[in-house]
This record gives C-alpha cells, structure tokens and sequence, in this order.
C-alpha cells in the first residue's frame, strides 16, 4: 500500500523531478545522461529520476524527509515483489560560507534503477513527497512501450 498523502499540506521544500537514462550527484550537482526521458521498452532498461530540492533558507539544518513512489495509470502503487516500490531518506543541508542570505538551498538526489519491476506497457507515474506533503509539479510521467506481436 501506499503511502497517504495530505492533498491539504503546504509544502515547505520545493522540487523539480527529472527522468534520465542515468544520473549522479558530483560535487552538489545533478549530472545527467538522456536527461527527459518518456519512453522506454519494451525491452527493461536503466531509469533514473533525478530530483533537485530547493529547500528555503530558514529551514537549513532541519531535516527533511522524502518518498519517491512508482504508481499506475489508476494511481495505484507498482509492487516490486509483494511491497509498493518505494525509495526514500532523508536530507538536511546547511547554509554554505558565502550564501547569501534568503537563498535557496539546493540538494540534489538520485535515484537509479537497472530496471523497473513494470510488466504491463502503459503510462507509470513517479511522485515524490516530501515531509509528507507533494505538490502537481513533483512528478515524473514514463511510457512504458508494448512487446511487439
């Protein structure tokens, strides 16, 4: 089951999520291969979601947590085996020496995955939730392509 999302909550913390081929974080940056995908298959193939929070300057050093779920077409969560496919942590970041002050701080993360537990083609959704609250603009549309007959 997944997890339950307050549609009420305001987030704090703000995000952009990105589909890649692959991705990594190097010295506080996103690095980006394929960087916006849509499609994949029908053959399984590496995804990665890349997310950048922008996390406000009165809430460095608080930490933060955030869930990534894999979902259907209904909105239903994708098992992977018997348990929905979930990935989370939790970030806190600190103001960096030379900030200045009321910027926003930005934590980069990445998700790869070697192939996605999908078996049925159609349309899967990647949204993220952080602190427990998500906003429309955090998530991630994937076509998952038919077998040819």
């Amino acid at each position: 089951m997944g997890v339950t999302i307050d549609p009420t909550a305001e987030p704090v913390v703000d995000a952009t999520v990105l589909l890649a081929d692959f991705a990594q974080v190097v010295d506080s940056k996103l690095y980006l291969l394929g960087g916006g995908l849509t499609a994949i298959g029908p053959q399984p193939q590496p995804v990665a979601v890349a997310i950048l929070l922008q996390i406000p300057w009165d809430r460095a050093n608080i930490a933060h947590s955030w869930l990534l779920e894999l979902l259907d077409e209904d909105g239903a969560p994708v098992p992977d085996a018997d348990n929905p496919l979930t990935v989370g942590g939790n970030v806190e970041t600190g103001r960096p020496v030379g900030a200045r002050p009321g910027s926003p701080l930005q934590v980069p993360i990445v998700v790869n995955f070697t192939a996605l537990p999908v078996q049925t083609p159609g349309t899967y959704l990647f949204r993220l939730s952080i602190d427990d609250a998500t906003a429309s603009g955090w998530t991630a549309r994937l076509l998952v392509r038919p077998g040819q007959p």
